[in-house]
């Protein structure tokens, strides 16, 4: 150990500059191994790629919903906090690197006893005071590099929270576009259950008279009743959904639960366009990825941080002052005290407590590098399947439009044949309940369609610019 320490005082220049070795890696970002293309990636659209996307609804309401979610929602809000606290954090573990200052000022009044041989300050009488005025300063040199690992491993950090922060933004720009369309799509379902239950309402009401005069049968009475009741029961489901949609919302735009104001109809959203990244375009984009880098950058310096507890820590001290019995003679030749000390010291023996850290930060800089290229692999996986949900779900929306105007043609005819005395009623009650879930049914996969824009243009980064300074990054110098 003793050699060990000889040669690295031999290869730092400590004397000469004062800055010292650095132990332990440096950063390098680690290869990765990333898909060429994305699966059922579709044009470039990179002229959209940095915009505010869920403009690209066209809807006001909208737009107006995500501002106020920006501007109060608590979980940004908390996310801030964190960013404010790791650069306390990260002021608190540079100030190591430069000497700490100190000041004080001591004043007392004593009386010592003038019997038993104690001698008295000055030859005075045994009253007297002292006054104390000193300077001091201590310094511990980084001569091995550890305060600066541990600097380094602090500015890692704080990008990392600001990262998470953007990630919160983004989760949260995100969770507000997909619940309004969630929403929208329960405002058109409920119009859908509530057109149906006047329709058959009607229908119940000309089979009642037509009943008591004779025409059907009870048993088409009850049935046509029964269609009613149940179209009835889906209203009061879907108005409970919406009521609970409405309270999700209002929670992410920071307010209390209450009623949300609505703007376009579900038909009447625009879907955006799609753009395809290329991989190091995502890698580079996605807050969550960059967070785990950073987390990565922190755990490789801490490493660094764990060698340097192997060698000798060096600290100066120094105090330079006055002391005397009266104010007016304080600040006089006589009266000036000072000191300067150094000391070094150097494990011997810990019992395995220095390995043992070492073993620590090695083991969590590997377990955050598995972290980053999971993240990674998540990534892509997300994109891809937010990709094939875009395609799939576009093909699923056309089929489904052509079967309600199939349905549409089938109810049609169906009551014809009916009213004519060609079929029973129960082939009428099949088509207009067909019709009726294929209505249903067709909204909620016009609603996925639209969500899985969202979630693509999420797994992707966001493609827009929220107006968030990247004050902690650039806050941060290099050095120290």
């Amino acid at each position: 150990m003793r050699s060990s320490v000889f040669a690295l005082l031999l290869a730092c220049p400590f004397f000469l500059t004062l800055n010292g070795c650095v132990l332990g890696p440096d950063y390098v970002r680690p290869t990765i191994s990333t898909p060429a293309t994305f699966r059922f990636a579709t044009s470039d659209m990179s002229g959209v790629a940095n915009t505010e996307w869920w403009r690209q609804f066209n809807d006001p309401e909208l737009d107006r919903l995500i501002a106020t979610a920006l501007a109060q929602n608590k979980d940004v809000q908390i996310a801030g906090t964190r960013v404010d606290e790791f650069l306390g954090q990260f002021a608190s573990t540079r100030s190591q690197l430069f000497p700490q200052l100190s000041a004080g000022l001591a004043a007392q009044r004593q009386r010592v006893p003038q019997a038993g041989g104690i001698p008295l300050l000055g030859g005075e009488g045994p009253d007297y005071s002292q006054l104390q005025a000193t300077l001091g300063a201590t310094w511990d040199i980084d001569l091995f590099g550890r305060v600066r690992r541990e600097t380094e491993a602090a500015r890692a950090n704080v990008r990392a929270s600001e990262e998470m922060r953007r990630a919160t933004i983004l989760t949260l720009v995100a969770s507000v576009a997909s619940s309004y369309i969630n929403l929208r799509s329960l405002d058109q379902q409920l119009a859908i259950a509530r057109d149906t239950t006047a329709s058959r309402a009607e229908s119940v009401r000309v089979f009642d008279l037509r009943f008591h005069g004779g025409e059907v049968s009870q048993m088409e009475l009850a049935q046509s009743q029964s269609e009613y009741e149940a179209s009835r029961a889906t209203i009061s489901r879907i108005e409970d959904q919406i009521a609970q949609q409405e309270d999700a919302l209002a929670v992410l735009l920071g307010e209390n639960p209450g009623a949300i104001p609505r703007g376009l109809r579900l038909p009447d959203l625009d879907a955006p366009a799609v753009p395809a990244g290329l991989p190091s375009d995502l890698i580079e984009r996605r807050p969550d990825l960059r967070a785990a880098e950073q987390n990565l950058v922190a755990a490789n310096a801490l490493i660094g941080a764990a060698h340097a507890l192997y060698f000798p820590s060096i600290s100066l001290t120094g105090l330079f002052g006055s002391a005397s019995g009266q104010l007016s003679k304080l600040f006089i030749g006589p009266a000036r005290v000072w000191s300067f000390a150094g000391a070094v010291a150097q494990p011997v023996f810990t019992a395995g407590n220095i390995r043992g850290q070492v073993q620590q930060a090695q083991a969590q800089q590997q377990e955050a590098l598995l972290q980053y290229q999971k993240a990674v692999q998540v990534a892509f996986q997300q994109v891809n399947d937010a990709l094939i949900s875009v395609q799939k779900l576009r093909e699923q929306t056309d089929v489904q439009a052509r079967q309600v105007k199939t349905l549409e043609t089938y109810a049609r005819l169906a009551r014809l044949r009916y009213d004519g005395g060609y079929t029973s009623y129960l082939e009428v009650l099949d088509a207009e309940r067909s019709l009726f879930n294929a209505r249903l049914s067709y909204t909620q996969t016009r609603q996925a369609a639209l969500v899985s824009f969202v979630n693509l243009y999420q797994s992707m980064g966001g493609g827009w610019a929220v107006d968030v300074e990247y004050m902690t990054a650039v806050a941060v110098t290099p050095g120290p």
